[in-house]
Protein backbone atom coordinates (compact mmCIF):
# COMPACT_ATOMS: atom_id res chain seq x y z
CA UNK A 1 0.00 0.00 0.00
CA UNK A 2 1.40 3.24 -1.77
CA UNK A 3 0.38 6.40 1.16
CA UNK A 4 3.30 8.80 -0.35
CA UNK A 5 1.59 11.66 -2.36
CA UNK A 6 0.82 10.92 -5.89
CA UNK A 7 0.54 12.80 -8.65
CA UNK A 8 -2.77 12.05 -11.35
CA UNK A 9 -2.12 9.95 -14.05
CA UNK A 10 -4.32 11.08 -17.03
CA UNK A 11 -6.20 8.20 -18.56
CA UNK A 12 -7.71 7.98 -21.42
CA UNK A 13 -11.69 7.37 -21.97
CA UNK A 14 -11.21 3.83 -23.37
CA UNK A 15 -8.99 3.19 -20.00
CA UNK A 16 -11.74 4.89 -17.56
CA UNK A 17 -14.39 2.52 -19.26
CA UNK A 18 -12.19 -0.52 -18.75
CA UNK A 19 -11.20 0.02 -14.85
CA UNK A 20 -14.99 1.09 -14.39
CA UNK A 21 -16.26 -2.05 -15.97
CA UNK A 22 -13.96 -4.02 -13.09
CA UNK A 23 -16.11 -3.39 -10.24
CA UNK A 24 -17.61 -6.13 -8.38
CA UNK A 25 -18.31 -4.21 -5.06
CA UNK A 26 -18.78 -0.75 -3.81
CA UNK A 27 -19.25 1.49 -0.64
CA UNK A 28 -18.62 4.76 1.12
CA UNK A 29 -15.40 2.88 2.26
CA UNK A 30 -14.63 0.20 -0.22
CA UNK A 31 -14.09 -0.81 -3.62
CA UNK A 32 -13.21 -3.91 -5.10
CA UNK A 33 -12.55 -5.44 -8.77
CA UNK A 34 -12.22 -8.41 -10.75
CA UNK A 35 -8.79 -7.76 -12.31
CA UNK A 36 -7.95 -9.44 -15.16
CA UNK A 37 -5.05 -11.81 -16.01
CA UNK A 38 -2.29 -9.44 -17.66
CA UNK A 39 -3.09 -6.66 -15.67
CA UNK A 40 -0.07 -5.63 -13.08
CA UNK A 41 -1.18 -4.67 -9.87
CA UNK A 42 1.27 -2.03 -9.15
CA UNK A 43 4.79 -1.28 -10.74
CA UNK A 44 4.82 -2.37 -14.09
CA UNK A 45 7.27 -2.20 -16.40
CA UNK A 46 6.17 -0.48 -20.06
CA UNK A 47 3.60 1.75 -21.23
CA UNK A 48 0.42 0.28 -19.86
CA UNK A 49 -0.67 1.41 -16.86
CA UNK A 50 -1.06 -0.32 -13.92
CA UNK A 51 -3.85 -1.29 -11.85
CA UNK A 52 -2.84 1.04 -9.52
CA UNK A 53 -2.16 3.82 -11.66
CA UNK A 54 -6.24 3.02 -13.00
CA UNK A 55 -7.68 4.06 -10.01
CA UNK A 56 -7.42 7.45 -10.81
CA UNK A 57 -10.77 7.03 -12.85
CA UNK A 58 -12.14 6.61 -9.68
CA UNK A 59 -10.75 10.21 -7.47
CA UNK A 60 -13.16 12.71 -6.64
CA UNK A 61 -12.27 16.59 -6.43
CA UNK A 62 -10.91 17.00 -2.42
CA UNK A 63 -10.26 13.18 -1.81
CA UNK A 64 -7.98 10.46 -1.76
CA UNK A 65 -8.34 7.91 -4.62
CA UNK A 66 -8.50 4.53 -4.00
CA UNK A 67 -5.16 2.99 -2.52
CA UNK A 68 -4.45 -0.96 -3.28
CA UNK A 69 -4.66 -3.13 0.45
CA UNK A 70 -3.05 -5.91 -1.50
CA UNK A 71 -1.71 -7.24 -4.17
CA UNK A 72 -2.05 -9.92 -7.30
CA UNK A 73 0.63 -11.09 -9.54
CA UNK A 74 0.46 -9.76 -13.25
CA UNK A 75 -1.10 -13.36 -14.76
CA UNK A 76 -3.39 -13.86 -11.79
CA UNK A 77 -6.91 -12.95 -12.05
CA UNK A 78 -9.64 -12.16 -9.12
CA UNK A 79 -11.19 -9.94 -6.65
CA UNK A 80 -8.35 -7.40 -5.15
CA UNK A 81 -10.17 -4.77 -2.88
CA UNK A 82 -8.60 -1.39 -2.30
CA UNK A 83 -10.02 1.31 -0.04
CA UNK A 84 -11.64 4.63 -0.48
CA UNK A 85 -10.49 6.42 2.47
CA UNK A 86 -7.40 6.94 5.02
CA UNK A 87 -9.41 5.22 7.64
CA UNK A 88 -10.16 2.72 6.13
CA UNK A 89 -7.16 1.79 4.31
CA UNK A 90 -5.17 2.08 8.49
CA UNK A 91 -8.22 -0.60 9.17
CA UNK A 92 -7.81 -2.89 6.11
CA UNK A 93 -4.12 -2.48 6.31
CA UNK A 94 -3.96 -3.53 10.16
CA UNK A 95 -5.98 -6.50 9.71
CA UNK A 96 -4.55 -7.96 6.77
CA UNK A 97 -1.29 -7.51 8.87
CA UNK A 98 -3.55 -9.34 11.72
CA UNK A 99 -3.88 -12.05 9.11
CA UNK A 100 -7.53 -11.55 9.21
CA UNK A 101 -8.13 -11.99 5.00
CA UNK A 102 -9.33 -14.75 4.30
CA UNK A 103 -8.34 -15.77 0.38
CA UNK A 104 -9.74 -18.45 -1.70
CA UNK A 105 -8.32 -19.32 -5.41
CA UNK A 106 -9.15 -21.73 -7.72
CA UNK A 107 -6.39 -23.63 -10.23
CA UNK A 108 -5.86 -26.10 -12.41
CA UNK A 109 -3.29 -28.01 -11.83
CA UNK A 110 -1.02 -30.86 -13.81
CA UNK A 111 -0.96 -33.78 -14.47
CA UNK A 112 -3.57 -34.75 -12.07
CA UNK A 113 -5.08 -34.41 -8.20
CA UNK A 114 -2.26 -34.03 -5.45
CA UNK A 115 -1.72 -37.14 -3.63
CA UNK A 116 -3.42 -36.90 -0.58
CA UNK A 117 -6.44 -35.10 -2.12
CA UNK A 118 -6.88 -32.31 0.45
CA UNK A 119 -4.50 -30.93 2.97
CA UNK A 120 -1.88 -27.98 3.99
CA UNK A 121 1.42 -27.71 2.30
CA UNK A 122 3.60 -26.13 4.85
CA UNK A 123 7.04 -25.87 3.08
CA UNK A 124 9.53 -22.50 4.18
CA UNK A 125 9.97 -20.07 1.42
CA UNK A 126 12.62 -17.88 0.52
CA UNK A 127 13.21 -14.85 -2.31
CA UNK A 128 15.61 -15.40 -5.15
CA UNK A 129 16.42 -12.17 -6.87
CA UNK A 130 18.10 -12.82 -10.57
CA UNK A 131 18.78 -9.77 -12.29
CA UNK A 132 15.83 -7.97 -12.95
CA UNK A 133 13.63 -10.97 -12.34
CA UNK A 134 12.41 -12.33 -8.63
CA UNK A 135 11.45 -15.67 -7.80
CA UNK A 136 10.57 -18.16 -4.84
CA UNK A 137 12.49 -21.13 -3.55
CA UNK A 138 11.27 -23.93 -1.44
CA UNK A 139 14.43 -23.66 1.27
CA UNK A 140 15.01 -26.09 4.72
CA UNK A 141 13.54 -23.82 7.33
CA UNK A 142 16.87 -23.11 9.21
CA UNK A 143 18.27 -20.86 5.79
CA UNK A 144 18.69 -17.63 6.30
CA UNK A 145 15.92 -16.14 4.29
CA UNK A 146 13.18 -18.52 5.06
CA UNK A 147 9.92 -17.54 5.24
CA UNK A 148 7.19 -19.87 7.08
CA UNK A 149 4.54 -20.84 4.38
CA UNK A 150 1.27 -22.73 4.39
CA UNK A 151 -1.12 -23.44 1.82
CA UNK A 152 -4.34 -25.42 2.35
CA UNK A 153 -5.94 -27.07 -0.74
CA UNK A 154 -8.57 -29.51 -1.79
CA UNK A 155 -9.62 -31.11 -4.91
CA UNK A 156 -12.79 -30.05 -6.37
CA UNK A 157 -12.82 -31.95 -9.93
CA UNK A 158 -10.03 -34.42 -12.00
CA UNK A 159 -10.13 -35.53 -15.00
CA UNK A 160 -7.26 -37.75 -17.00
CA UNK A 161 -4.02 -35.39 -16.49
CA UNK A 162 -5.62 -32.37 -14.11
CA UNK A 163 -7.30 -31.52 -11.59
CA UNK A 164 -9.42 -28.45 -10.20
CA UNK A 165 -7.82 -26.97 -6.86
CA UNK A 166 -9.91 -24.84 -3.74
CA UNK A 167 -6.77 -22.97 -2.47
CA UNK A 168 -6.55 -21.23 1.13
CA UNK A 169 -3.16 -19.62 1.85
CA UNK A 170 -2.60 -18.74 5.30
CA UNK A 171 0.27 -16.88 4.87
CA UNK A 172 0.91 -14.32 2.14
CA UNK A 173 4.11 -14.64 0.55
CA UNK A 174 5.00 -13.77 -3.31
CA UNK A 175 4.20 -16.65 -5.66
CA UNK A 176 3.51 -18.98 -2.68
CA UNK A 177 0.74 -21.09 -4.27
CA UNK A 178 2.41 -21.33 -7.59
CA UNK A 179 5.52 -22.62 -6.01
CA UNK A 180 3.96 -24.99 -3.25
CA UNK A 181 1.79 -26.68 -6.03
CA UNK A 182 4.85 -26.84 -7.98
CA UNK A 183 6.74 -28.25 -4.97
CA UNK A 184 4.33 -31.30 -4.81
CA UNK A 185 4.98 -32.08 -8.15
CA UNK A 186 1.22 -30.44 -8.79
CA UNK A 187 2.49 -27.04 -10.90
CA UNK A 188 -0.77 -24.59 -12.43
CA UNK A 189 -1.24 -25.09 -15.93
CA UNK A 190 0.21 -22.18 -17.95
CA UNK A 191 2.95 -21.18 -15.09
CA UNK A 192 5.68 -21.46 -17.40
CA UNK A 193 7.87 -19.87 -14.52
CA UNK A 194 7.81 -23.00 -12.05
CA UNK A 195 6.88 -25.90 -14.82
CA UNK A 196 3.38 -25.78 -15.31
CA UNK A 197 2.03 -27.07 -18.58
CA UNK A 198 1.39 -25.24 -21.87
CA UNK A 199 -0.81 -27.57 -23.16
CA UNK A 200 -3.13 -30.10 -21.15
CA UNK A 201 -5.20 -32.88 -22.89
CA UNK A 202 -4.95 -31.13 -26.33
CA UNK A 203 -6.27 -27.55 -24.83
CA UNK A 204 -3.41 -24.81 -25.32
CA UNK A 205 -3.36 -23.21 -21.76
CA UNK A 206 -3.45 -19.22 -22.47
CA UNK A 207 -2.09 -18.62 -19.21
CA UNK A 208 -1.43 -19.65 -15.60
CA UNK A 209 -4.93 -20.58 -14.68
CA UNK A 210 -4.95 -19.25 -11.02
CA UNK A 211 -8.00 -17.06 -10.09
CA UNK A 212 -8.49 -15.56 -6.53
CA UNK A 213 -12.64 -16.17 -6.49
CA UNK A 214 -13.35 -14.66 -3.25
CA UNK A 215 -11.69 -12.82 -0.33
CA UNK A 216 -13.34 -12.28 3.49
CA UNK A 217 -12.32 -9.76 5.52
CA UNK A 218 -13.22 -7.25 8.25
CA UNK A 219 -14.91 -3.99 6.88
CA UNK A 220 -14.27 -0.90 8.48
CA UNK A 221 -17.53 -0.03 9.58
CA UNK A 222 -17.91 -3.72 11.32
CA UNK A 223 -18.70 -6.91 10.92
CA UNK A 224 -17.19 -9.17 7.60
CA UNK A 225 -17.63 -8.73 3.98
CA UNK A 226 -16.82 -11.67 1.60
CA UNK A 227 -16.68 -11.05 -2.13
CA UNK A 228 -16.63 -13.21 -5.01
CA UNK A 229 -15.30 -12.94 -8.34
CA UNK A 230 -16.87 -14.70 -11.38
CA UNK A 231 -13.99 -17.32 -13.13
CA UNK A 232 -12.62 -15.81 -16.25
CA UNK A 233 -14.10 -16.99 -19.34
CA UNK A 234 -10.50 -18.46 -21.01
CA UNK A 235 -10.54 -20.29 -17.60
CA UNK A 236 -13.94 -21.37 -17.96
CA UNK A 237 -13.78 -22.54 -21.04
CA UNK A 238 -10.30 -24.69 -20.06
CA UNK A 239 -12.32 -25.88 -17.17
CA UNK A 240 -15.36 -27.17 -19.56
CA UNK A 241 -12.90 -28.40 -22.54
CA UNK A 242 -11.02 -31.07 -19.54
CA UNK A 243 -13.99 -32.02 -18.08
CA UNK A 244 -13.13 -30.38 -14.77
CA UNK A 245 -16.95 -28.84 -14.58
CA UNK A 246 -17.37 -28.99 -10.48
CA UNK A 247 -21.08 -30.51 -9.95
Amino acid sequence: MNTKALQPVRLSPQETAFVRGLVIYEDAEVLALNKPSGLSSQGGRGQVHTLDELLWAFAKPGKPRPRLIHRLDRDTSGVILTAKTKPAAGALGKAMMGRRFSKTYRAIVTPGAPEPRGGVIDVPLRRDEQGREAFTRVCPPDHPDAETARSRYRTLAEAPGAALLELEPETGRMHQLRVHLAHVGRPIAGDARYGGALVVGGQPVPRLMLHAAALKFPHPSGGEKRLEAPIPDDMASLIAALGLTVA
